[in-house]
C-alpha cells in the first residue's frame, strides 16, 4: 500500500468516520508491524514509524553488533553499526533501516485488511462510548434478526442486543419492525453485543413519562415510585413540588392524551398514577383506588400492613390474579395483606346466616326456614309481628305448618321474657 493509498484511506476515515489521523496512523503502523513480522523474514524485533506529514512508512529492525555475522537477519558487524551509530561496539543493539519494498504485496495487504478492521473496531468502540453517555434513555432503531429468543437491533451505527430476559412477554417483535427501548447498560467488552436494551425494565415507563411529560422535566413534579409487570399493569406514584400542579392531573393530561400515548408505546399496559404521600395510610389508600378500605393496620416490626375490605371490595383490591396488591406492595416496598371484614357480610351469607338461626331457634325443618328467609321472615321478630294466615300465604307453607311456626314463636317469645324477669 503506497503513500498515496495510504492517504486516501486515511483522509477518508478521518472525515467519514470522525476518527483522529494520529489514532488511524497509530492503527496503521500496529497491522503493517504484524503483517512485516510474517512476511520479512526471520527478524523479529521491528518497529514501524510513518511520517505525521508526508505519511512515508519506514521500518526499522533491531540488530545485534557482533565481530561476526552469523545471521544478516538480526546481527551486524561492527564496522557496519558504526556507520549507523558512531562509538557502537559488539554487543551493543542497533536499529537498521529495512526498505519499503521488502514489505512486498502480501505485506500491504495483509496491513490494509487488519488497517479496515482496526478502523472497524474503534469506529465501534467510539459509538459504544457515545452509548455508556446514554445509559438510561431511550433509543429507537428497526429489528435486525431474532436469534433463540434474543432480539438484535441495528440503531443506525452500532447493532444493540435485547436479551430474552428484557422482552415483554406478551409483545411480538418482527424483522424490519422500528421499535424503541431503554439503554438498560452498554458493556466494554471486545466481543458480541456491546448495548443491551429492555421493554420490559420499570425505568423504560419512567423514562416514557419524562419524555412526555414536561412538568417531570422541569422537577415541577417527581416520579417517587415504580412497579411493573410488563405487558399488563403499572403503578407509577407521583408528587408535586407545586401546591397547584395537580401530579395525576399533569401527568394524565388532556383528555387523557399525555398517559395514552405512553399506553400505546407499551402496547395497552395499563397504566396506574398515583398521588404519593409521606403518610404510609394515605399512600397505601391511593395506592390501592377505587378500593374502599375499612381498616389500616401498620405493622413497623414486620415491615407489614393489614388492610380490611368489605367483601364486596375484596375482589377490587386484591386485584385479577394478585396484582393489585402485588404491585402495590412493590411501589411502597412493604408487605401487603388484604383481608374481608368479618363484621362485613354478602347477602347470601346473611341468607345462609339467617336459615341457620331459624332452624337453630324454633327447631324446625331446613326447607320451611329456606321458605320463611325467601319470603322476608329473617327473624324471629319478624315472624312474630305476622299472623298464621300471612305465613301460610307468603311463605307457601301449609295451614299446619304455619300455625306450628307461631306457636314455637310465640314459646320462644314467652321463655325469652320469663329470663328476663328471673334477671
Amino acid at each position: 500500500m503506497g503513500t498515496n493509498d495510504l492517504l486516501t484511506v486515511i483522509e477518508n476515515m478521518e472525515k467519514e468516520r470522525g476518527i483522529s489521523r494520529d489514532s488511524l496512523i497509530q492503527m496503521v503502523e500496529a497491522a503493517l508491524l504484524s503483517a512485516s513480522r510474517k512476511s520479512v523474514g526471520p527478524a523479529e524485533d521491528l518497529r514501524i514509524e510513518i511520517d505525521r506529514k508526508t505519511l512515508a512508512i519506514k521500518a526499522f529492525a533491531k540488530m545485534e553488533v557482533v565481530d561476526k555475522v552469523l545471521s544478516r537477519n538480526t546481527q551486524i558487524s561492527v564496522q557496519g553499526a558504526q556507520r549507523i551509530k558512531r562509538g557502537a561496539k559488539a554487543g551493543d543493539i542497533v536499529e537498521l533501516e529495512v526498505p519499503a519494498r521488502e514489505f512486498g504485496r502480501i505485506a500491504a495487504q495483509t496491513a490494509k485488511q487488519a488497517i479496515i478492521q482496526k478502523i472497524r473496531h474503534a469506529e465501534k468502540e467510539i459509538v459504544v462510548k457515545e452509548y455508556k453517555d446514554r445509559e438510561g434513555d431511550i433509543v429507537g432503531g428497526t429489528i435486525l434478526r431474532v436469534d433463540r429468543g434474543d432480539v438484535i437491533i441495528d440503531l443506525g451505527r452500532v447493532e444493540a442486543i435485547m436479551p430474552a430476559r428484557e422482552r415483554v412477554q406478551n409483545e411480538e417483535y418482527q424483522v424490519g419492525d422500528r421499535i424503541r427501548a431503554f439503554i438498560l447498560s452498554v458493556q466494554d467488552h471486545t466481543t458480541g453485543h456491546h448495548i443491551v436494551l429492555s421493554r420490559n425494565h420499570p425505568n423504560f415507563v419512567r423514562r416514557l413519562f419524562e419524555l412526555e411529560i414536561s412538568e417531570l422535566a422541569d422537577k415541577t413534579i417527581e416520579i417517587k415510585g415504580i412497579a411493573r409487570e410488563a405487558g399488563y399493569r403499572t403503578k407509577i406514584a407521583v408528587f408535586s413540588n407545586d401546591e397547584k400542579v395537580d401530579p395525576v392531573g399533569a401527568c394524565v393530561g388532556m383528555r387523557g392524551m399525555r398517559v395514552k400515548n405512553i399506553v400505546r408505546e407499551l402496547l395497552g399496559e395499563k397504566i396506574d398514577i398515583v398521588r404519593w404521600s409521606p403518610d404510609i395510610k394515605t399512600y397505601v389508600t391511593n395506592a390501592l383506588n377505587p378500593a374502599k378500605l375499612n381498616k389500616i393496620n401498620i405493622d413497623e416490626d414486620e415491615h407489614k400492613i393489614t388492610i380490611v375490605v368489605d367483601a364486596d371490595q375484596l375482589s377490587l383490591a386484591i386485584g385479577k390474579r394478585g396484582q393489585n396488591a402485588r404491585l402495590t406492595s412493590k411501589l411502597l416496598s412493604w408487605k401487603i395483606d388484604i383481608e374481608k371484614d368479618k363484621e362485613d357480610i354478602s347477602f347470601q351469607e346473611k341468607v345462609v346466616k339467617a336459615v341457620d338461626d331459624l332452624i337453630k331457634i324454633l327447631g324446625i325443618e331446613k326447607d320451611k326456614a329456606d321458605k320463611l328467609v325467601h319470603a322476608g321472615f329473617l327473624t324471629v321478630d319478624g315472624i312474630v309481628a305476622a299472623e298464621a294466615a300471612e305465613l301460610q300465604e307468603q311463605a307457601g307453607l301449609d295451614a299446619e305448618s304455619a300455625k306450628a311456626i307461631k306457636d314455637a314463636v310465640s314459646a320462644v317469645v314467652q321463655n325469652n321474657q320469663s329470663n328476663s324477669k328471673k334477671k
